[in-house]
């Protein structure tokens, strides 16, 4: 890929994430307070936008299998690998719930937030990126243990 054609891809990309987040704040998933009425269970028109998401989702993953879509960035078929489920993501599922609960801010809203100049969310951000790198270092560890276990098991034989 020249550079001409990164160039054009990432500044698609861009133009994208800045229409999304645009889109976003108009519907009101910037707003921490609307945020916290909705998992309240007070106002439900976050709701709303969420179910037309994961409609208008659903569809274009049906068309995108159904018309063999290729990707944007690779040129690849599009795929949908099954994945099966893992147990441990459960304790961070639930940090995730916890932290958005108490801090009326989804990490997917939290870079549109930072476009609107909600300066706090920067805080959020730092919290973010820490808990995915604790998470992936923890990971780390785990999978260096499993090949020490299974060298030392090896070496023993």
């Amino acid at each position: 890929m020249n550079n001409s054609s990164t160039l054009i891809r990432n500044g698609s990309f861009l133009l994208f994430g800045v229409v999304f987040g645009f889109l976003l704040s108009r519907a009101g998933a910037t707003d921490p307070a609307l945020i916290a009425s909705l998992l309240l269970f007070e106002n439900l028109h976050l709701l709303w936008v969420i179910a037309t998401a994961v409609g208008v989702g659903a569809v274009l993953n049906f068309l995108a299998k159904q018309l063999k879509w290729r990707s944007v960035a690779s040129g690849q078929p599009i795929s949908f690998p099954h994945k099966p489920f893992v147990r441990a993501l459960i304790p961070g599922a639930l940090l995730f719930g916890v932290g958005w609960g108490l801090t009326g801010v989804c990490p997917g809203t939290a870079p549109a937030m930072l476009g609107e100049g909600q300066w706090f969310v920067g805080v959020i951000l730092i919290g973010i990126v820490a808990g995915t790198w604790l998470v992936g270092f923890i990971h780390h560890i785990q999978i260096k243990r499993q090949v020490q276990s299974r060298n030392m098991t090896a070496a023993n034989r």
